[in-house]
């Protein structure tokens, strides 16, 4: 009885040493778990921290985009303000007329004035757009804005000797319902010191000027006898809006 109470003993010790070794791994895996339960939880806390953090980084370009869209608006109406009513105007639609030379009606000269250019508006090189028409021997300004302005009058010499004069004279004139008298824009002179009696003597004169609704641009020569109306292009006149 006794040897049977001993091998009893020993077969039971083995799974009773077994169990303290369980009680580690345990430890170890809770210990796993705990370490993961507070990665998760510093990711949670984490996450709108770095949220708050674009946003604050973002926040400074989108001030700047703001700042820059408001400097274009007021440009633009900058813009608006200094040439009203111009920007709108596509370049198809802007006024501009070019004229040219036709034969000139010697009974319009008036007195001591000098006479005034007639032109051809519609046939040939001439034509007229846009609302900027032609009406009595003058361009009519249909839009304020700045216009270039040119004209190119030549002269051709005179058949009798003893009438050749010593120069010529073209002038660009605006006449508005404002002011009375006409206002010289442009003005162009030329000495003649040609021998013989058949010369030529053009004189073109161009410029940038501001000009107002229902402003009248027309040419004035010194001699309108002297004209040369044979070649439309060595004769004409005509404006654009810039």
């Amino acid at each position: 009885m006794d040897r049977v109470v001993e091998i009893s003993l020993e077969e039971v010790a083995p799974g009773t040493r077994q169990s303290p070794r369980m009680h580690p791994r345990e430890d170890l895996r809770r210990i796993r778990c705990a370490v993961l339960l507070c990665l998760l939880s510093v990711l949670l806390l984490a996450l709108p921290t770095a949220y708050l953090l674009v946003g604050n980084l973002r926040a400074p370009s989108s001030c700047a985009r703001q700042v820059t869209e408001e400097r274009g608006a007021h440009f633009l109406k900058q813009r608006a303000v200094v040439h009203p009513g111009t920007d709108t105007i596509s370049s198809a639609e802007k006024p501009r007329a070019h004229l040219t030379v036709k034969k000139q009606d010697l009974a319009n000269t008036v007195g001591n004035h000098l006479p005034i250019l007639q032109w051809e508006d519609k046939r040939g090189l001439a034509f007229t757009k846009n609302n900027l028409n032609y009406s009595s021997n003058a361009l009519v300004i249909p839009v304020s804005g700045d216009y270039y302005v040119y004209a190119q009058v030549t002269f051709r010499g005179p058949i009798e000797s003893h009438s050749k004069p010593n120069s010529v004279t073209e002038i660009i004139t605006k006449v508005t319902d404002s002011y009375p008298e006409p206002t010289q824009l442009l003005t162009g002179t030329k000495t003649l010191s040609e021998e013989g009696n058949s010369w030529f003597q053009p004189i073109y004169l161009g410029a940038v000027v501001s000009l107002e609704v229902g402003d009248k641009l027309m040419v004035n020569v010194s001699d309108i006898k002297l004209v040369d109306y044979t070649k439309e292009h060595k004769t004409f006149f005509g404006a654009f809006l810039l």
